[in-house]
């Protein structure tokens, strides 16, 4: 039987519907239509490339079935439907879409036609290698993860980036009140400025201009004017107008010429713009062209668009590139989320938020790698000690009735720690003075290791490691090894 409150509440519709529809235009944005301006991705980007490391879908490995990837996804971190999730995929794996594709794809993925990508039955995909530096040292404690939807599984909430994606290849969204358009650019150019900027940290964003003076788009063609670049820059606004790059050939003998597109603008449907094309010259409202043919192959693109004889093939270019796509405009609205707030951003912020990004990254690493390096060199110094003190270790562990008196007994008496100090002071490359709390692992305490009266004693650690050691490793070869290796 279906319950009922036992008690209603008066609420005022302008208030809920004025929370409710917050908390969703926030869930857009945040959770679907906008890049983190750390590592540009939206969640559903992040979340198929991090599927893919997980499941160890590298670039030098084998290809993996699209369906795996997409099952993957959206039942550990992205529980909406798979067609989205593949669509995501499929773009990440177009070189017309990103200047440098995230996904390395096997198969049919579409083409700048129009036509639809296979079934996710068929096609094939791997991380590309820019992927792969995007994902670099996420086991080391360089980001934060979170609980996914479920609570079940942990999932980065941004990805640490070697490469500034966001600016790279560019992103576009439509949110709730807000959208975003960022225009991609040349990897180089970019690298440069993020040099530049870390070197000259008060550079201001002409500087940065002179490094990047606008797009790359994948699909290349020809930026007509760079008035709205520069304000697109300064402001996080402003209007690239491009041009499709054409040549002209002559046909019949050099009676007639030929207009010959070898670059469309970005994001232009090839098919949609000869369709445009015929019906305008079918509706008379362009004069001059007797016939449009797609020769495109693999070597590249080739729309030829024959003349009538005697048209002057820049006057009928003129008059396409303003009736048709052979012109376009990109409007720039370089909107990201910062501090998990949407914000709008000029070229310098967005590549300052990257390289602070970066820097966290990389502090990260680095006291990752450090705990790391002195928790092994902790069991180092503990296989020394028993190596130099073979003979009575062996004497304990054979008169010892359990593993856990063993432990107990090696623990409980200070040793002979000559080998250690010899690898302390070969440790030390500069000569300088030796300190053997600079070695000791966060968190051991002082009654272990080496003590002032210049005796060793032995943690939990060490003592379990040592019982766990093979005979092989008390031969004279592993203990210059373990010398080595510290």
């Amino acid at each position: 039987m279906t319950q009922f409150a036992k008690e209603t509440l008066p609420i005022s519709l302008e208030e809920e519907m004025r929370r409710s529809y917050l908390d969703y235009a926030m869930s857009v944005i945040v959770g679907r239509a906008l890049p983190d301006a750390r590592d540009g991705l939206k969640p559903v980007h992040r979340r198929v490339l991090f599927a893919m490391h997980e499941l160890n879908n590298d670039w030098n490995r084998p290809y993996k079935k699209s369906a795996r990837i997409v099952g993957d996804v959206i039942g550990k971190y992205h529980p909406h439907g798979d067609s989205a999730v593949y669509d995501t995929i499929v773009r990440m794996a177009q070189d017309f879409s990103l200047r440098h594709m995230l996904v390395d794809g096997q198969g049919n993925f579409g083409s700048v036609d129009g036509d639809n990508a296979a079934a996710m039955r068929y096609t094939e995909i791997r991380l590309s290698k820019i992927a792969h530096e995007m994902l670099a040292d996420i086991d080391k404690e360089t980001v934060n993860f979170g609980p996914n939807y479920d609570g079940s599984e942990k999932e980065p909430l941004v990805l640490p980036s070697r490469l500034p994606n966001l600016l790279v290849n560019g992103s576009s969204g439509i949110a709730v009140g807000m959208a975003t358009n960022i225009p991609p650019h040349n990897l180089n150019e970019v690298v440069d400025a993020c040099l530049h900027l870390l070197k000259h940290p008060e550079a201001t964003i002409d500087e940065l201009m002179e490094i990047i003076p606008a797009p790359d788009f994948p699909t290349a063609g020809i930026i007509y004017g760079v008035t709205g670049v520069k304000d697109g820059y300064r402001t996080g606004r402003g209007r690239v107008v491009m041009r499709a790059k054409c040549h002209f050939e002559d046909i019949d003998r050099g009676q007639r010429q030929s207009i010959i597109v070898d670059e469309l603008p970005y994001q232009v449907n090839k098919k949609t713009l000869q369709e445009r094309i015929a019906e305008l010259v079918h509706e008379k409202k362009i004069e001059g062209i007797s016939h449009i043919q797609d020769e495109s192959d693999k070597s590249g693109m080739r729309l030829v668009i024959e003349l009538k004889r005697g048209e002057v093939p820049e006057v009928v270019l003129n008059n396409l590139y303003k009736q048709t796509q052979l012109q376009d405009t990109f409007g720039i609205n370089m909107v990201a989320l910062i501090d998990g707030q949407p914000r709008l951003c000029n070229l310098r912020e967005l590549i300052q938020v990257f390289l602070e990004h970066r820097r966290e990254v990389v502090t990260r690493r680095t006291v990752f790698n450090l705990r790391k390096a002195r928790e092994r060199g902790h069991v180092l110094e503990g296989l020394a000690v028993a190596l130099a003190n073979i003979d009575d270790f062996i004497r304990i562990i054979r008169e010892s009735p359990t593993p856990p008196v063993a432990k107990a007994e090696l623990m409980s008496r200070p040793w002979d720690s000559a080998l250690v100090r010899e690898m302390l002071t070969r440790s030390r490359a500069d000569g300088g003075t030796i300190n053997a709390d600079d070695y000791r692992p966060d968190g051991l305490e002082k009654a272990f290791g080496m003590g002032s009266d210049g005796l060793y004693r032995l943690s939990e650690t060490q003592a379990q490691e040592i019982l766990q050691m093979r005979l092989q490793r008390l031969t004279g070869l592993e203990q210059d090894k373990i010398v080595a290796e510290y």
